[in-house]
């Protein structure tokens, strides 16, 4: 029978480790993603963004829940007596990708009986009262119930993978401390009230307690024990808490996999092994059989609890839970296909010095200090055949054209040029808009913890990230926008963030102010959130007064 049950569990395990490879997924988080960082691992986030870190931050990680059943059973002086179950509920949170911890729940329940009678029960208050020790025969029994409450640390043991992403089975030990309280109760009185007579069981059998008679020896028990489990068993000293049955320590260890059906569920098999300081589980502290020496007191009592668990992964913007996780997808994804890493420019040959390599250069001999076009060719802004770095008028509209050798044309009669001028302007001839293309392309924000207005190291260092944009971009204006028009206070705080910024980038940075478009208590963002967009072209001051002066925050 035995074999039969061990059978079934191998092949439901292997039936598990098919739908778990079935499940494996290559898919990983995006380390770029920043509502995944918590607000203390941001600035390790930025530094990061701005490669002036070369880790990314620990993103954020669901919790998981699960529940659980499965087989229990007491290891002590009187023999296993099942089948005994029990179940479990845990919580359980990644600290790391290898380590987390663990708290639990567990309600067990296991039986014993043995099929050895004992004489020498005279240290037994409960049994001695019922039975004459060295004269009646007695077989040792009890049902025990076990409350055990838990602290543990995973240790998980294969996410770490070297050839792929991630894994849809999981193995992983367990150690950690507990408290337990149990309730032990024998079967002593049949159900007319008196104490069962074995004489049956010992004239049957007598002689004859053999491993090879057990069987027919614990039916025969089975068939006299039919009264209930209402003798309490003996306890030790140990002092009640709350007035019910004593707490006592217990050190566990032990040992599970979990086999991924989707990324929110997952079932676990595992075996617990709890370890004790009492040897009363079992109701006996002195163990007298045919096979052992009377009156030999026995070790301490351990339990075990085998089970199969349903877990559940949750939280809110948030990775699955990081021991599903493999630390080394990032890196060995950023080196097969690099979106974040900073590659070192390849050298090749540039005779003439014009940024444009030779094999791509329509222009070879460029003159020193010439700007050219993608094509290597000397930049000719108003073509008017003159390049650009000889040109003394660079932009010479295409009616005063042809020019001279310096690139200086000459325009029509002055009763003309005011036409000519408003057709210049407005970009209609000369080849030139009425202003100047902005490239300075998407900004970073700036964000604040709290309700601070201070600018700390990581935020100073992404303004002059910006500052450095708008020094290469002569043309641009950036258009500062705070959020928050819920309330007074809202207001002003985006207010003061906003000019606080601005503040920074003039005084510390050089900006002309009017470089600047001053918007704040905006809707649609983050009221915590300063956003920095191309604002050329647009209309706005540069500055505003306090909206509500009162109560403008203080650095």
């Amino acid at each position: 029978m035995a074999s039969k049950k061990y059978t079934l569990l191998f092949g439901f395990l292997l039936l598990l480790v098919a739908c778990s490879f079935a499940q494996e997924s290559t898919s990983s988080y995006d380390v770029r993603d920043s509502s995944l960082i918590p607000a203390k691992r941001i600035p390790q986030h930025n530094e990061f963004l701005n490669n002036a870190y070369p880790f990314p931050a620990k993103p954020r990680n669901e919790l998981e829940i699960g529940v659980k059943g499965g087989w229990s059973a007491v290891s002590g002086a009187v023999r296993y007596w099942g089948p005994t179950g029990g179940f479990g509920v845990h919580v359980r949170k990644a600290l790391g990708y290898v380590f987390s911890v663990r708290g639990e729940y567990d309600w067990m329940r296991s039986r014993g009986l043995n099929f050895q009678p004992s004489t020498d029960y005279g240290a037994n208050p409960v049994l001695s009262k019922y039975y004459t020790p060295g004269v009646d025969d007695v077989f040792y029994n009890y049902r025990t119930t076990i409350h055990e409450l838990s602290l543990q640390g995973v240790f998980t043991l294969n996410n770490i993978r070297f050839h792929r992403a991630k894994t849809g089975f999981n193995m992983y030990g367990f150690a950690g401390v507990g408290v337990f309280t149990f309730s032990t109760f024998y079967k002593v009185l049949s159900s007319d009230g008196t104490p069962y007579d074995y004489t049956t069981i010992t004239d049957q059998f007598a002689g004859q307690y053999t491993y090879s008679n057990r069987k027919a020896i614990k039916t025969a028990l089975k068939n006299l024990l039919n009264g209930p489990w209402s003798t309490m068993a003996q306890r030790d000293n140990s002092r009640p808490i709350f007035g019910g049955p004593p707490f006592r320590p217990a050190g566990i260890v032990g040992g599970g996999m979990q086999f991924k059906l989707t990324d929110k569920f997952n079932l676990g098999l595992e075996d617990k092994v709890s370890f004790t300081k009492t040897n009363l589980i079992d109701g006996e502290q002195w163990q007298e059989t045919g096979f052992v020496k009377a009156n030999a007191q026995t070790k301490n009592d351990t339990y075990n609890f085998l089970s199969l668990g349903l877990n559940y992964n949750f939280g809110k913007r948030s990775v699955e839970p990081l021991w599903w996780l493999n630390p080394l997808d990032y890196a060995y994804g950023e080196i097969n296909a690099p979106r974040h890493m900073k590659l070192p420019k390849p050298i090749l040959d540039d005779t003439d010095g014009d940024g444009v390599t030779d094999q791509f250069d329509h222009e070879p001999n460029t003159p020193a200090g010439c700007p050219v076009d993608t094509h290597g060719v000397s930049l000719d802004t108003d073509g008017d055949g003159v390049p650009d770095c000889r040109d003394k008028e660079k932009i010479t509209p295409t009616i005063c054209q042809p020019v001279d050798a310096d690139g200086v044309g000459k325009c029509p009669d002055p009763a003309c040029c005011k036409d000519i001028k408003d057709l210049i302007d407005s970009g209609a001839i000369g080849g030139v808009g009425g202003r100047s293309k902005c490239n300075i392309g998407d900004l970073p924000s700036i964000i604040f913890k709290g309700r601070s207005i201070t600018l700390n190291k990581d935020e100073q260092a992404l303004l002059a990230t910006i500052a450095e944009k708008m020094r290469n971009n002569p043309n641009c204006k950036v258009a500062v926008i705070g959020y928050g028009e819920s309330s007074k206070t809202a207001q002003q705080l985006s207010w003061d963030r906003v000019n606080e910024i601005i503040k920074y980038l003039v005084e510390k940075e050089g900006i002309s102010s009017d470089r600047f478009i001053f918007r704040y208590g905006q809707t649609g963002g983050d009221e915590n959130t300063i956003d920095l967009k191309d604002g050329t072209g647009e209309e706005g001051p540069n500055t505003l007064p306090a909206p509500h002066p009162n109560l403008r925050k203080k650095n």
